[in-house]
């Protein structure tokens, strides 16, 4: 195996050779997380036969430049991608690979580059598809937790700090609640000139767009509690190329190394192994035609094929208490505690579930239904599903949130979308429905004044009426048990 580093049109690149005679097929991750924390994976690569690079992205670590997150990965993967073209260890064919925002390098490069710099095959693990993807809900409501983690972290600096955010909270524990929003680069005490326009963007699919028209094959891998599980099922579902595979498991951001509370042993899946097999036939054109794939069905121990998908069927839900609550965005519903106040005013309303008579298998779109009245102009529904074990635990399952704005004290009749589940619950099980009109801080306050909650400077409660009646939630459920698939079987197929 032979290691060494090189500037490709200026950009720090390290690549791993496998030992032998080339020229050998080439993988490459395109990264601003620094490529020396994928020294493990190239040589992984190179063992199996791939010469593997790893590349700072521009103006991130050791490659010179400005950092612009979104703005300059086609291009400069583009270059990349024609120098290994040129190079003798290189076959010709190329993979582009990568998670989160590496994944967003690989997929611009594949369907935004010159059909000469397109790579051959693509696999894009929890893909951060673009700046309005990954800073919005498809609703539109503001991400605030988890850009201002990444911002602060990451954003207008050439080396990353991850931890700067917590530290910046255990400081100030009201720091993403005080206003503006725009501000928050102050209160972190450094300089962040990109953070006020990450708002401004608002425009969503156009890496989508492309997926329709792409010509290699595909591997999309995601976590069913990740924050792009719903974007990495769309990028699978609209993928233009000869195949198109989808491996969903129990797992978070960090995929098999974040597993959630329903994965179980049997979830565990070597990523790298998979990914190696699965490029050898993509690359050798082996793959069968069309879109399969496979999704670990969380609290159980099994994997059932991606396109199995539940019956909705209404589930039928009562009122605890809150039909008429406020929303204060001065004391917002916490996103972070599912403990519900049992004193004082109601500021959510509230609804349950009887306890499953058997177990139910929940796999596909989770949405509800409902009329509800609030007497300010501008409005957010957020709506929480949460399951409650026989013993009382109680386990976040979905959450949705959109915007209304309507006349103040006119109903409307709305649904509220919450994603993706694919999870066994237990016979016993309750479901508690929550219906607020904050979900702070994984979200922005709605100010409620009409402006704009990420420069508002005031803010309103929100006096809400819920027709409880109407609240219908509606779960994909499993009629038949489909037959059971492996990862390691299904996607190198």
């Amino acid at each position: 195996m032979t290691p060494f580093t090189v500037a490709v049109e200026g950009l720090a690149t390290d690549i791993h050779l496998p030992d032998g005679d080339g020229p050998f097929p080439a993988v490459l991750v395109r990264t601003p997380y620094d490529r020396t924390r994928h020294r493990a994976e190239l040589r992984g690569w190179a063992r199996r036969g791939f010469a593997a690079l790893v590349q700072d992205v521009r103006g991130r670590h050791a490659s010179p430049g400005e950092w612009r997150p979104y703005e300059n990965e086609t291009a400069d993967g583009a270059a990349t991608a024609r120098w290994i073209r040129r190079q003798p260890w290189n076959d010709g064919r190329l993979v582009a690979a990568g998670a989160s925002y590496a994944a967003h390098c690989a997929l611009a490069l594949a369907l935004g580059a010159p059909a000469d710099a397109r790579p051959d095959a693509v696999i894009a693990a929890v893909p951060a598809l673009g700046t309005a993807e990954t800073a919005r809900e498809p609703s539109g409501v503001e991400r605030l937790l988890a850009r201002a983690g990444w911002w602060a972290a990451h954003g207008d600096r050439p080396d990353s700090d991850d931890n700067a955010l917590d530290k910046a909270l255990a400081a100030d524990p009201g720091l993403l609640a005080r206003l503006p929003l725009t501000a928050l680069p102050d209160r972190l005490g450094r300089s962040l000139p990109s953070w006020p326009g990450l708002w401004r963007h608002r425009e969503r699919g156009r890496l989508l767009s492309g997926a329709e028209c792409a010509g290699m094959p595909l591997l999309a891998v995601g976590g069913h509690h990740d924050h792009f599980a719903e974007d990495t099922v769309t990028l699978w579902r609209h993928w233009g190329g000869p195949s198109a595979r989808l491996l969903l498991g129990p797992w978070g951001h960090g995929l098999v190394a974040e597993p959630g509370p329903d994965a179980d042993p049997a979830h565990r899946v070597s990523l790298g192994e998979l990914y190696v097999r699965w490029a050898r036939r993509a690359l050798a054109g082996d793959l069968a035609a069309g879109r399969r794939g496979v999704v670990g069905l969380g609290g159980s121990t099994l994997w059932i094929p991606a396109d199995a998908e539940g019956e909705p069927r209404s589930q039928s839900v009562r009122l605890l208490h809150g039909s008429s609550f406020t929303a204060d965005p001065q004391r917002p519903v916490s996103s972070e505690d599912l403990a519900v106040p049992t004193d004082g005013p109601p500021d959510r309303c509230l609804l349950v579930t009887p306890p499953l008579p058997r177990p139910l298998d929940v796999v596909g779109p989770v949405e509800v239904r409902m009329r509800a009245t609030a007497h300010t102009p501008s409005a957010d529904w957020a709506v929480r599903l949460v399951s409650l074990t026989p013993e009382g635990v109680a386990r976040r399952l979905a959450v949705g949130i959109v915007r209304r704005e309507e006349p103040p004290g006119r109903q409307a009749e709305f649904t509220v979308e919450m994603g993706r589940l694919a999870r066994r619950l237990p016979a016993g099980t309750r479901l508690r429905l929550e219906i607020a009109g904050h979900h702070f801080p994984a979200h922005a306050r709605n100010p409620h004044t009409g402006d704009d909650p990420v420069t508002a400077t005031r803010l309103l409660p929100s006096r809400r009426e819920v027709d409880a009646g109407s609240v219908a939630l509606r779960l994909p459920v499993l009629l038949s048990r489909p037959t059971p698939a492996h990862p390691a079987e299904e996607i190198p197929r």
